[in-house]
């Protein structure tokens, strides 16, 4: 089963919200889903001890550069989605992770400082592809968005666009109910409800859907 790497260069774009919502909706639609916290603030593995782990969620802390390639492929067997959380930086661990990815996902909050740090990330998956000479399937998806779409957001947008960069649609709003996952853990099925619950848990269920569906287009 497929490889989901969650990178971005910049701290604060969102990539371990991104990855929790992302990891539980795919086990709630009934997948197995290794979820690997290599990032060094262990948002995964501190999201995790808040409360028990959702069903057909296993969560792997502490994967270091030397392990990663080892663990994922331990990990991607039939069944089970490897979905890799990893630290805010361009590193050695980074490069490794995405080399092993399926699709990799690009969290980017639409500002312009986030859009031209995320655009590294693009870079590092263009430099792997070339090592391995093999296209990487990676996508974008903008976090925190608000209701009313910017005149900045949609200049990225359309930046973005015209350099062929994929854009997954939902983004992911700002909610409460989706910062609160680090507070109480579990899912948007199980937390104390936190703002508008349906619209948090209808925007996080498309947004699975979409990256799913590239899953299946891509492997």
């Amino acid at each position: 089963m497929p490889t989901i790497v969650v990178a971005s260069p910049k701290g604060g774009a969102g990539k371990s919200t991104t990855a929790v919502l992302l990891g539980t909706e795919l086990a709630h639609a009934g997948a197995e889903v290794v979820m690997l916290d290599c990032d060094p603030n262990r948002s995964l593995s501190l999201w995790a001890d808040r409360s028990p782990l959702p069903s057909r969620i296993q969560l792997l802390g502490d994967v270091t550069e030397s392990d990663i390639v080892r663990t994922i492929k331990q990990h991607d067997q039939d069944g089970q989605i490897v979905l890799v959380d990893l630290e805010g930086v361009a590193s050695r661990l980074v490069s490794r992770a995405i080399s092993q990815a399926d699709l990799v996902i690009t969290p980017m909050r639409a500002t312009t400082l986030d859009a031209t740090v995320g655009v590294r990330a693009l870079q590092l998956i263009a430099e792997e592809e070339e090592a391995l000479d093999r296209k990487i399937a990676h996508a974008v998806v903008f976090t925190m968005t608000k209701g009313v779409k910017s005149r900045q957001h949609s200049g990225i947008e359309a930046s973005l666009t015209e350099q062929g960069v994929d854009l997954i649609e939902p983004p992911l709003m700002e909610r409460a109910a989706f910062s609160a996952l680090f507070e109480f853990g579990g899912d948007l099925r199980t937390m104390p409800a936190q703002g508008n619950m349906e619209a948090a848990r209808e925007n996080a269920a498309l947004f699975a859907q979409a990256v799913y569906q590239r899953l299946v287009r891509n492997v």
